[in-house]
């Protein structure tokens, strides 16, 4: 029996009418429709170059289409934006261009979507405003489209007519101006404060404008005006009149000189540096340029500090972000614990901090000192390029008179920072190769030759690699030209020991107790100028203290040692640089005297602690980035040193030789005594020992201290303290290391030597029984009558 189907079913006792399958379900097919224009927009607004280079491209389209040069589509595009807002079509590629422009510089923290609506709001706020304006009356939609076209277009027409109709004029005015500013914000994704600040600045940044153009064209009216009288009101007088009228001046000037001068004799002994200094000229602050601001984005700082807040807690750690510090070169996020939490769980993360926030390197201050925080410092991803003029520039450095104040940059938050040399009073400077040694020591330079005259200042530069500081020859604040050679190096440095010996015992006669007491008395006229001498202060600048150390590291270390206890109080301030931190070339003597240290960035921690007995500098990024460590302040502070370029120096140097030549003192590189090794007593060796170690080592051409050990029977120790001695003597050359040293006097020399030496005593003892003889005859009673017998 056949069933007969039927399109209702009993389906749990209730009846079920089946759909037929071949129709259209329109809702369903409409909302996947909706979804797929959905997430082609949202892709399309993802990628912000695409809608950048949308809105350029648009932008270029509609200025072309305003001229006529875009074809049929450029016309439908021209008349649809006139048709829609009028004259605004002039301003509406402009606006294009900003918000493309603010896509591509806020990339990581604006949102496209937003700066695209928002640049179609400020277009149409902009074109009702234009239209409120233009027209006493706003015009309604149905005038025309000519009509329209010619003010803001139909869309500025739907929106002023009414308001204009509901609310009076100047209310529709009010709200328009508030939709204009809420638009822009919605755009730019700024604060009202910082609009109201931009603002702000540009009328105050107006108002010195026109006030500066204002005062310069009155003072250059009242020059010009001055200068017209003077020539004007001139008494056409012959030659001879003039002649007369200048003597008299002449005389009358010389006569009030005089009786100037007359009740103060003794002080006019004590002028004539100061008549030097005051012929000297300073270079001016226009020969340094100033670096660039790089506008910190405080999205993107607050982007980050949440990114780091999340990280924390992800990590276990509860904290609280109290405060943003930004600077030129890193930002520091400070954050404090909640209580229970230990520090050594934040400084177990750093590798984990900048692998989630994409840095090469972060630094932890663990805490940060005299405060119960702890500082996280992350590189900005643009930095600042700090210039020298910005420093010196800087209303903290106008304040400081002290002749050895130099700039060094900027801290981490953005101040000038420059110290006082006298203060250090010595610095030591590490950091490998490219970190910023060489800059840091030009900006010490260029700030003496920037702030002192040669009077005040003088400086021995030593440059073993010969091409860093070289430019500065023949510059007058320098004692003798830049050293190259390592040998005339170590003279220099023992003449500032024998400089400073003389200068203490000045102060002694003088019964003073520093630099600063003796240039007191001196310019007080309370000192004999001619048994006292205003001796200058004087900057010993060592380039590269490894190649120095490698050829007499005795000596070297032995003279800076001695400088750094003893030359703080007589005004000799050394700066070391060295690109090689080891303990051979930075010895423990030499640190526990140079208090002060600037460390760039190293390779490791083992070389960070040799400079700053501390870690710290391996996490530098390099640039300048220093670490800077005083006897006066040993807790670290972080700056970004200041750049100076090589056509900023030539300016600086060519102005200061322009004012002064160059006074050479020969006496600075003239070969000084050993001050290692003056005596053979002072050893506490035997006189033959010696000669017969000089006779082994002369005929033998060979200075090798095994040779003496073996020879002589003697220990290593003493064999090294025979050849020291031999050095001194000038017998053999300076240490090379693992070889022989260079035998400096041949066979011939020695015998020749040997011969005279012998002769000498020869004849020595031939005089002294003689020189007997007369003085027992001149003793003798008849010592009147003796010659004549």
């Amino acid at each position: 029996m056949a069933v007969k189907t039927s399109t209702r079913e009993r389906v749990n006792g209730r009846k079920r009418v089946s759909k037929p399958k071949n129709l259209i379900n329109v809702p369903s097919t409409l909302k996947s429709l909706g979804k797929g224009t959905k997430s082609l927009s949202s892709s399309f607004f993802k990628s912000y170059q695409t809608v950048s280079i949308f809105m350029l491209s648009l932008a270029i389209l509609v200025g072309l289409s305003s001229f006529g040069k875009a074809g049929p589509i450029g016309e439908f595009v021209n008349n649809l934006i006139t048709w829609s807002f009028g004259y605004g079509v002039y301003l509406f590629p402009l606006l294009l261009i900003y918000g493309s422009a603010i896509l591509i510089r806020d990339k990581d923290v604006i949102n496209t979507q937003k700066v695209f609506v928002g640049t179609l709001w400020v277009q149409i706020f902009t074109s009702a405003l234009f239209h409120f304006y233009i027209h006493a009356e706003p015009l309604s939609i149905s005038v025309g489209t000519s009509a329209l076209q010619k003010s803001g277009g139909f869309i500025s027409a739907f929106i002023v007519y009414p308001l204009n109709n509901l609310l009076a004029a100047e209310m529709t005015h009010v709200v328009l101006l508030f939709g204009l500013i809420i638009s822009v914000l919605y755009m730019t994704d700024i604060e009202l404060k910082d609009l109201i600040g931009g603002v702000q600045a540009i009328f105050v940044y107006s108002y010195r404008f026109i006030f500066a153009f204002y005062k310069a064209r009155r003072e250059a009216s009242k020059i010009n005006f001055d200068l017209v009288n003077s020539e004007n009101d001139e008494p056409k007088e012959d030659s001879k009149t003039n002649v007369v009228t200048l003597k008299k001046e002449k005389s009358k000037k010389s006569v009030k000189s005089e009786v100037a001068e007359k009740p103060k004799p003794v002080k006019s002994k004590a002028k004539p540096s100061k008549k030097k200094s005051t012929n000297y000229v300073l270079p001016p602050l226009k020969l340094l340029k100033r670096g660039t601001d790089v506008s910190t984005s405080k999205k993107l700082l607050q982007q980050t500090a949440t990114d780091l807040q999340n990280l924390l807690k992800e990590h276990g750690v509860e904290a609280e972000l109290t405060k943003i510090v930004p600077g030129p070169t890193v930002t520091r996020y400070e954050i404090e614990l909640s209580p229970g939490v230990k520090v050594s769980k934040v400084t177990s993360l750093s590798h984990d901090i900048a692998y989630a926030l994409a840095t090469p390197d972060v630094r932890l201050l663990a805490p940060i000192p005299g405060r119960s925080a702890i500082g996280i410092e992350i590189p900005n991803r643009q930095r600042r390029l700090v210039s020298l003029g910005d420093v010196l520039s800087s209303s903290d450095a106008q304040k400081l008179d002290h002749p050895l104040n130099v700039g060094l940059g900027l801290d981490i938050s953005g101040s000038p920072r420059l110290m006082n040399l006298s203060e250090l009073p010595h610095v030591l400077i590490a950091g490998q190769t490219g970190a910023g040694k060489s800059s840091c020591i030009n900006s010490i330079v260029t700030s003496l030759l920037m702030r002192t005259n040669p009077d005040e200042v003088k400086m021995v530069m030593v440059d073993p690699k010969r091409v860093e500081l070289g430019q500065y020859n023949n510059v007058p604040h320098l004692l003798t030209k830049v050293i190259t050679n390592p040998k005339k190096a170590v003279d220099a440095l023992s003449w500032a020991v024998s400089e400073m010996d003389r200068r203490y015992d000045l102060l002694a006669d003088g019964q003073v107790r520093d630099i600063n007491g003796y240039h007191e008395k001196y310019d007080a006229g309370l000192l004999d100028t001619d048994k006292f001498d205003r001796f200058p202060f004087i900057v010993v600048c060592i380039d590269e203290l490894n190649d120095l150390m490698m050829v007499a590291g005795r000596e070297v270390e032995s003279a800076i040692v001695r400088l750094a206890q003893m030359a703080r109080a007589i005004g000799i301030h050394l700066v070391v640089a060295t690109q090689r931190p080891s303990v051979d070339v930075i010895t423990g003597v030499m640190k526990a005297n140079i208090p002060s240290r600037l460390a760039f960035s190293v390779a490791s921690t083992t070389d960070s602690r040799v400079i700053l007995d501390q870690s710290g500098a391996e996490k530098l990024i390099g640039l300048g980035d220093m670490l800077i460590v005083t006897a006066s302040n040993p807790r670290l502070e972080r700056i970004q040193g200041a750049w100076v370029t090589e056509g900023e120096i030539k300016d600086v140097v060519s102005w200061v030789k322009s004012q002064k030549e160059a006074e050479y003192n020969p006496a600075v590189i003239e070969e000084q005594k050993s001050t290692a090794v003056q005596n053979n007593e002072d050893l506490g060796e035997d006189e033959e020992l010696i000669k017969t170690a000089t006779e082994l080592v002369v005929r033998s051409q060979l200075g090798s201290t095994s040779m003496l050990q073996r020879k002589l029977r003697v220990g290593f120790a003493r064999a090294g303290r025979l050849m020291d001695i031999l050095e001194s003597q000038g017998i053999v050359g300076p240490s090379e290391g693992s070889k022989a040293r260079e035998v400096l006097i041949t066979v011939e020399e020695f015998e020749t030597d040997s011969l005279s030496s012998i002769e000498d005593d020869v004849s020595e003892d031939l005089i002294e029984p003689e020189k007997a003889i007369v003085e027992e005859v001149s003793d003798s009673d008849d010592d009147d009558n003796w010659y004549e017998e």
